[in-house]
């Protein structure tokens, strides 16, 4: 017998935010997230050291779900953005750079930690009331009686992304197929409680990205059905086609039977026994008119022989990820037992034809009156597609959380710099009763406040990637690039033409000023005026509902980190 280790005690790390390995970790973790940001965010790619799949990516989502984190304080920080992602889709990367933003920002400060959560919660809350108000500068009313909002909210998201790889032909083609794609999934007859259909993504690889399209129902991947025939399909009596839907293989195999022992009398074949059930289940199914059976797993062929003969198309191998649309499609239950098909189990179609795409050939499963639709989503190789992919279906949801919450918020920094403006206005002006009310100084509050409006602007800086200048006017707080290697005019508006958004111009003498790194922007004469937008201007816009939640996640994640005293680690 081995002899036995003596257990370790665990290991004790007190202040761990003050240790020099979490301090780089931190700051490589933000140098990598920065250098992502934006359209002109510089890819990225991961693998592991033994082999397997290489991933080029820009997406939050992504990068966190790769890296191999071993600070603690990190892991807390990309479960928190990562969990943000899981709920809103968008804004990432946006969550990711603030919080570190605030940790970097707020540590360095002789504050207390106690003091600067309470003091940055109440910032917070001023940024939240500022955002939900109608005099916010930086929000947009969206009109979904007119598309052109829609459509630049949706480029805003494809072209965010490098990786990609989509020209200006290509994004302006898969925004009007997102937005389609999105209409079909809004119930045409609103009910108390309507519920917003889905989107079924269907991967065609090494095919040109203008050849994308999106269809009405369903559909499902057939390789077995020939094209060249026509497809003869059982209808019923009153000229629908009646479906059946198995979650359960149908293989004959025996794989149904739970774990335990099977008592088997001498001269009783399994197979031969569950073969003829699966026969007698056809048998029923022919007799209800069912003329479209699909299978979640493998089914036998003696059974898809038999209900071929008497017209019903067969499909297997249908998928998991296909069952909950095909319900929603068709109305059917989805049957878990071939001993039994429970009375209305089964689903309807209007009609059923046959599509080919590429190489691929598919079954159109066309219902009557449908939330569901299919894209048909191409890209020219694996890795773009994937990156594609991702980016159409976080275009869908902000589509969805924009329905429940019809606003939007300027993009291209311009809201970053304009809440900085808008807290560094507002904080000057504060009566001494909140600083009582927090428990801190007037000067304790606005060290907080000037960390705060850094961090914010830190998200609006990180957009610049190639050496461009990043400016920021005291009239509407918005964010300007200037492009590197520019020559020394004596006026900025000669080098600027609009700002991040695409909201304001250059003829207005709006004095601009640098966005400094950590010098701060001086503080405005006034509070950011509202500038008049159209809609025919804007370039950037971001979603509402997820930037105010990343902003939340942002600060909520770096209070706590900051106020981590010990870290326990388990040595055994």
């Amino acid at each position: 017998m081995s002899r036995l280790e003596a257990k370790k005690p665990p290991l004790f790390i007190s202040k761990p935010l003050m240790r020099d390995a979490v301090s780089q970790s931190l700051s490589l973790l933000s140098g990598i997230l920065k250098s992502s940001y934006g359209p002109a965010g510089r890819l990225k790619q991961l693998h592991n050291g033994v082999g397997g799949c290489v991933c080029t990516t820009s997406q939050s989502s992504a990068l966190l779900g790769h890296l191999s984190l071993s600070q603690p304080v990190l892991r807390v920080l990309a479960a928190s953005v990562r969990n943000h992602v899981s709920r809103f889709s968008d804004c990432g990367l946006f969550t990711a750079i603030l919080c570190c933003g605030f940790i970097e920002n707020f540590r360095s400060l002789n504050v207390a930690p106690f003091t600067v959560i309470k003091i940055s919660k109440h910032l917070l809350s001023l940024c939240m009331d500022h955002l939900k108000s109608e005099a916010c500068g930086c929000r947009v009313s969206v009109d979904f009686s007119s598309v052109e909002t829609l459509v630049c909210l949706v480029r805003s998201i494809l072209t965010s992304k490098p990786a990609c790889m989509l020209n200006k032909t290509e994004v302006d083609h898969l925004t009007s197929l997102v937005l389609k794609a999105f209409i079909f999934t809004v119930p045409c007859h609103v009910e108390t409680n309507a519920v917003l259909g889905k989107c079924v993504v269907i991967p065609v690889k090494g095919r040109r990205v203008v050849d994308s399209t999106v269809l009405p129902g369903l559909l499902i991947e057939a390789p077995e059905i020939q094209v060249g025939k026509p497809l003869a399909v059982r209808r019923t009596s009153s000229n629908v086609i009646k479906i059946a839907l198995f979650s359960v293989s149908m293989s004959g195999d025996g794989s149904n039977h739970e774990e335990g022992t099977i008592a088997v009398h001498p001269g009783v074949s399994l197979e031969v026994s569950e073969l003829n059930q699966l026969l007698n289940v056809g048998k029923q199914l022919v007799k209800d008119e069912v003329g479209l059976v699909v299978c979640q797993k493998v089914m036998h062929p003696s059974l898809k022989q038999y209900l071929k003969e008497h017209g019903v198309v067969a499909v297997d191998r249908a998928g998991l990820s296909l069952m909950e649309p095909l319900g929603r499609v068709t109305g059917s239950q989805p049957i878990a037992s071939i001993h039994l098909l429970p009375p209305g189990c089964y689903g309807s179609l209007e009609d059923l034809c046959l599509e080919s795409f590429a190489s691929k050939h598919f079954l159109h499963l066309i219902p009557g009156d449908t939330v569901i639709c299919s894209l048909i989503l191409c890209n020219r190789s694996e890795t773009a597609w994937d990156e594609l992919k991702r980016v159409c279906e976080t275009a869908e949801h902000v589509l969805q959380l924009t329905v429940k919450e019809p606003l939007a918020l300027l993009g291209g920094g311009c809201t970053e710099t304009h809440l900085a403006s808008y807290i560094r206005h507002k904080s000057s002006s504060l009566p001494a009763s909140t600083f009582q009310d927090l428990g801190c100084s007037q000067t304790q509050y606005q060290l907080v406040a000037d960390g705060f409006c850094r961090s914010l602007e830190s998200v609006a800086r990180s957009l610049s990637h190639d050496g461009e200048e990043v400016l920021t006017d005291v009239v509407y707080g918005h964010c300007w690039l200037v492009p590197s290697g520019s020559p020394c005019v004596s006026r900025w508006s000669d080098l600027v033409s609009r700002c991040g958004c695409g909201v304001s111009g250059n003829t207005e003498d709006l004095s601009w000023s640098f966005l400094q790194g950590h010098s701060g922007t001086p503080v405005l004469q006034g509070c950011p005026k509202e500038p008049s937008v159209k809609v025919a201007d804007l370039r950037t816009l971001d979603c509402f509902a997820a930037k105010c939640s990343g902003l939340q996640v942002a600060l909520e994640t770096a209070n706590l980190i900051l106020d981590l005293s010990y870290i326990i680690e388990d040595q055994n």
